[in-house]
């Protein structure tokens, strides 16, 4: 690895993003969370599975996923012949810490009638011993396809697992991890956001406790509420997800108003994620520079996880039947 400068000063980063970009025959992904620079300046902006799906149709080398670890993994497990860079390798995820590959295995065995399944926002040890991977945008499908009789399991994210549980009147067995950004999410503070908007419809993602749900006119995935803001009637809306995705919706829609949910104190940057923040121009200007931090898996591992995604995407698209659920 090339030692880094102690200064970038006087480089046009921009610039030399795109000269690398075209050197390495690189595809930058900016995830909707993602600070707007780095929404501006990436190829694709979108949820996790999605710019991963769409980096591996590409003919490019190079993968710079500007998102978080999980994310970065996933795009090596559908892109193994491709290099894939994460700007900085410690933008993790609350969820994926919540779920320890070893303790989740404990779990499973403790429970061997349950079929596994899990949230993508998973390290690629607990998709490999998970037997369905879901996307906040898939969950509802694929549960759906599932005899009301076999036993679940569903990791990491109880909020998510909980809502499910809720809309289709099951009683799956939740693992206990949540994520900081939607669990800071103040109800008392929403409430008075609301009062001040009483036109204005809450858009939720399924991240969030029940408390924030309960109040929400659209619950979804980040693309989802981006749909959703698009097409609802009004001229504001109150968004309950992180809130650099505020910045799509004002590209698209310049002339309606977007209010982010507030946190504990209705002025706390808390509702920010902290590990998508750690990217940023000079980061990804130096991954695609020395081609570091670089995302490795083991192909054993690689293709156990990938087997859990691939029934993902076919039962997302209704090409599975229930028989072939067996644990893996």
């Amino acid at each position: 690895m090339t030692d880094q400068p102690t200064s970038l000063a006087g480089l046009d980063l921009r610039e030399e993003i795109d000269r690398l970009r075209m050197e390495r025959n690189a595809v930058i992904l900016a995830h909707y969370y993602q600070k707007p620079e780095l929404q501006d300046l990436a190829d694709f902006v979108g949820d996790s599975l999605e710019l991963s799906k769409k980096a591996a149709e590409t003919d490019a080398d190079v993968i710079a996923f500007c998102g978080v670890k999980f994310m970065a993994d996933t795009a090596k497990i559908l892109s193994p012949e491709k290099i894939v860079v994460l700007p900085d390798m410690e933008a993790g995820c609350s969820l994926e810490d919540s779920c320890p590959p070893e303790k989740f295995a404990a779990f499973r065995e403790r429970h061997p009638d349950h079929i596994a399944l899990t949230y993508i926002n998973c390290s690629t040890e607990v998709k490999a011993l998970s037997d369905v991977i879901v996307t906040s945008s898939s969950a509802e499908t694929i549960l759906s396809q599932i005899p009301e009789d076999q036993k679940i399991i569903f990791g990491p994210d109880r909020h998510l697992g909980g809502y499910l549980n809720r809309k289709f009147g099951r009683d799956m067995l939740l693992w206990p991890g949540v994520c900081i950004v939607h669990e800071a999410f103040s109800e008392r503070e929403l409430l008075k956001l609301k009062a001040e908007h009483p036109e204005a419809p809450i858009a939720a993602h399924p991240e969030c406790p029940p408390h924030i749900i309960d109040h929400a006119d659209y619950v979804g995935s980040t693309s989802g509420i981006l749909n959703f803001a698009k097409t609802f009637p009004g001229d504001t809306l109150i968004v309950a997800t992180e809130p650099h995705i505020i910045h799509q919706m004002e590209k698209a829609l310049p002339e309606k108003i977007f209010l982010g949910a507030p946190g504990a104190d209705g002025n706390c940057n808390c509702n920010i994620c902290p590990y998508m923040a750690l990217n940023n121009l000079e980061k990804l200007y130096l991954c695609l520079r020395d081609l570091e931090p670089r995302i490795e898996i083991e192909e054993g591992l690689r293709l156990k996880a990938r087997a859990s995604l691939d029934r993902m995407l076919e039962m997302a698209a209704g090409t599975i039947g229930k028989g072939d659920l067996g644990r893996v």
